[in-house]
């Protein structure tokens, strides 16, 4: 553990803001017809992040004071933000196009707030943390709103915008609690300041509950879930898809750091909270979707139910569940990306999909698409031996093995009821019949790449699961080293 004295362990983030500024320049003198050249600029930017992010040797090194930290764990998470950003603001153009979006800021505001998401993950300061989370909200408020002609997308906007603030009070709130009580917001004093302490003070404990009801909301955990049916629905379908990524990833991340590193040593009372969160996300994201008939709603619902899912490898707090929650979180990401890559190709009557029922039929108009979203579907069901069977099938293992049977039991259970909804879509493509007015797919050269890349990962992860396994080991071993 080294302290870095220059700003090179943040190297990734600045040549990322540099590269936002420059393309927000290049918009601005260029107009609206550079934007497809912006995108492909800002999803190069990204992937060059994601090589200078892997550069790093994965030796834990500080920066700024101690506010800043690079580890195996932040290199793993960063990559999976960064590689999710770019598939997003790739398969996106041709929808924004179509859509009257055809506006430079959209990939700019994407850039922007995948540097605050990797300002999240780097965070060993209280300060820095909310500094990383705001920088990523903010841009993501106008995501939300980005198409400010229509009712659903101001309305997600202002939505998204009320309930944030609400979350960054509650979890100032409990920062400042914690400050009060330990005198410090760095996390490695934090974690000195309770180590000498025969027993953690009662305003230490109330501070870390209300930080996790902060965080909670920013990965859409019930009870605190309530904004993500209304955003995911009202926002634009490119946007959508990068609320279901990349801010996931990175909101996990920044609550596995939280709570692993500075409240480690607290894990008998975190564990409680967490443990509801777990059984009420899992059941309500099953149950919730099953009478949606719009995709984004039923993904938002299914989207809390994976954190659920995620919630109960936190549950562990274990090496081992941190690892299957890493795991999960790659083939999460994967899916969700593929998922929405086949829902931004499609069209119906020259507009974008959104209605369950316009799926029926699709196996005889168009069956490699359709052979493609029943690959996704089966594996967020959990299908072996697809990929999403054993981003599960780790953190029930982790589960079990912490001796939380009853946790597992009902992820178990939960994860059945949750297959219906998905297998309804196969059922609609393979089974019902095509209607009159049949779906229209508009694939451009980027949107085939990320659905053939995102399809061959989930259908032969059974074959080479190594790189993602040893990798998430990696970090969860940095993460509890630290």
């Amino acid at each position: 553990m080294a302290e870095i004295p220059s700003i090179l362990p943040a190297t990734p983030e600045i040549f990322l803001a540099c590269s936002a500024l420059a393309l927000l320049l290049l918009g601005v003198f260029k107009g609206d017809c550079a934007t497809r050249l912006v995108s492909h600029l800002a999803a190069a930017a990204l992937l060059v992040a994601a090589i200078l992010v892997l550069s790093h040797s994965g030796a834990r090194v500080f920066a700024f004071n101690g506010m800043f930290v690079v580890d195996g764990f932040g290199v793993f998470m960063k990559t999976l933000v960064l590689i999710g950003a770019a598939a997003v603001v790739m398969v996106g153009q041709g929808y924004a196009a179509q859509q009257r979006m055809n506006r430079f800021e959209l990939p700019v505001l994407i850039v922007l707030s995948t540097v605050g998401m990797m300002m999240m993950i780097s965070a060993n300061d209280l300060m820095a943390l909310y500094m990383g989370l705001e920088t990523q909200s903010l841009a993501l408020y106008v995501l939300a709103a980005f198409r400010r002609d229509t009712q659903t997308s101001t309305e997600a906007g202002l939505k998204y915008f009320v309930l944030g603030a609400l979350s960054s009070g509650l979890l100032l709130f409990g920062a400042s609690l914690i400050y009060g009580f330990t005198g410090t917001t760095n996390f490695d004093r934090i974690v000195a300041v309770l180590a000498s302490a025969p027993k953690a003070e009662i305003g230490i404990v109330v501070g870390m509950v209300f930080m996790i009801a902060g965080l909670a909301f920013k990965v859409a955990a019930v009870p605190f879930h309530m904004w993500a049916p209304d955003v995911y629905e009202g926002s634009p379908t490119p946007v959508t898809a990068f609320f279901a990524a990349a801010p996931k990833v990175a909101a996990v991340a920044l609550l596995l750091r939280v709570l692993i590193d500075p409240f480690g040593g607290l894990t008998d009372q975190w564990r409680q909270i967490i443990t509801f969160m777990a059984v009420v996300s899992m059941v309500l994201g099953a149950v919730g979707a099953i009478q949606q008939t719009n995709i984004k709603r039923l993904l938002a619902y299914g989207s809390i139910g994976h954190v659920g899912y995620i919630f109960l490898g936190l549950a562990a707090g274990s090496e081992q569940g941190v690892r299957g929650i890493l795991i999960y979180l790659a083939v999460y990401l994967v899916m969700t990306v593929g998922t929405f890559a086949v829902v931004l190709s499609m069209r119906h009557q020259g507009r974008p999909v959104e209605n369950i029922a316009h799926f029926a039929g699709l196996s005889r108009t168009h069956p490699m698409m359709a052979l493609v979203m029943a690959l996704f579907m089966f594996s967020m069901a959990g299908i072996p031996p697809l990929a999403g069977f054993f981003g599960k099938f780790y953190v029930f293992l982790a589960a079990i093995e912490g001796h939380l049977y009853g946790l597992a039991v009902i992820g178990v259970l939960t994860s059945v009821i949750a297959a219906f909804y998905y297998l309804r879509i196969v059922k609609l493509m393979y089974f019902d019949e095509t209607p009159v007015e049949s779906i229209d797919q508009q694939n451009d050269g980027a949107v085939t790449v990320v659905l053939v890349g995102c399809g061959v990962f989930t259908a032969l992860f059974f074959f080479f699961p190594v790189p993602i396994m040893s990798g998430a080991a990696s970090a969860a071993a940095s993460l509890f080293a630290g």
